[in-house]
């Protein structure tokens, strides 16, 4: 019976690996898909403790009309965790952010 239910999962597993190759033969993988959509929402990492919402919103302002700005916070502690994300009106906006604050 043991050797039944082996070979069952061999046989689905080989059937699920030949789906999965056929369905991204035939359209493209969602990474793909998503890589070349473009955002206006970025990741900012390497924060100050000490940033709120306001000063990153004030700091990014420059490069666009920032819509949203955050900072995230650690539930337990209530301090920053270092990092925020930074919402553009445009993806452009936000691309021209991204290239003037790269390696700073």
């Amino acid at each position: 019976m043991a050797f039944f239910g082996k070979m069952g999962k061999l046989l689905m597993n080989s059937a699920v690996k030949q789906i999965n190759h056929d369905l991204s033969m035939s359209t493209p993988s969602v990474f793909q898909a998503i890589r070349s959509m473009s955002s206006a929402k970025l990741f900012v990492g390497g924060v100050s403790y000490n940033t709120d919402d306001f000063s990153l919103r004030e700091h990014f302002a420059r490069y666009g009309e920032v819509l949203e700005a955050k900072i995230i916070m650690d539930r337990e502690t209530g301090r920053s965790r270092g990092f925020g994300f930074i919402t553009f009106a445009t993806a452009e906006e936000a691309s021209a952010a991204l290239q003037a604050m790269d390696n700073q």
